[in-house]
């Protein structure tokens, strides 16, 4: 999988991190832990600025959170949960992973934001909250963009030290990334099989709300 990776970088540069990024924020097929150490990796080598991976990286993480918020924006709390217990299973998200989003945020507000984009298990989720709260989408952005690029820049400065010594760990950059793509592949099936809607309520027209 590393090649994969590898081989997007490669061919489209550091707009081929963003996109991945992007890509790892809407649906996680590959995780940031994976792109942007390799990204870093890349950059110590001289294939690429560490400064445009972490831009890139950033920025594609940023757009791939925005379609979260306006989903939490529009649908609101009933309908966000309504759609992930029809679907959820596909995209490991669970009505009890909006309560817990939703909790978070109403514990720790706008912070929230800035604090869930360093936190793996809520980076993504935390702007379905956001959304359905209204927050003001500069106050959003400007939230996620910080907290986006230092845990981007987080993961790229591990790649590009690591890079500095990459004719000591070349050999084992591929298989260690391997075994970490398995072991989420192997989650993802797990969260498929096991996958529980939870009890469902009566959703009909009479139960819509307004906006959240």
């Amino acid at each position: 999988m590393d090649e994969f990776v590898r081989s997007i970088m490669e061919t489209l540069g550091v707009f081929g991190i963003g996109l991945l990024m992007f890509l790892e924020n809407v649906f996680p097929p590959i995780p940031s832990e994976l792109i942007m150490p390799l990204a870093g990796y890349q950059s110590a080598k001289g294939e690429m600025s560490l400064l445009a991976v972490i831009a890139s990286g950033t920025i594609g993480s940023l757009l791939g959170v925005i379609p979260w918020y306006y989903a939490g924006h529009y649908m609101g709390e009933r309908r966000m949960k309504r759609l992930a217990a029809r679907h959820g299973r596909w995209l490991t998200l669970s009505p009890q992973d909006v309560d817990n989003a939703n909790q978070w945020f109403r514990e720790k507000g706008a912070r929230a934001v800035l604090f869930g984009r360093l936190v793996p298990t809520v980076r993504t989720l935390i702007s379905v909250p956001a959304g359905i709260a209204h927050m003001p989408m500069p106050t959003f952005v400007v939230y996620s963009a910080i907290g986006g690029a230092v845990w981007t820049a987080f993961l790229a400065l591990l790649g590009f030290l690591l890079g500095q010594q990459y004719a000591l760990v070349e050999g084992y950059v591929g298989p260690v990334s391997n075994v970490i793509i398995v072991a989420i592949v192997v989650f993802y099936i797990y969260r498929v099989i096991t996958f529980d809607p939870g009890p469902q309520r009566d959703t009909g027209p009479a139960n819509e709300e307004r906006g959240g």
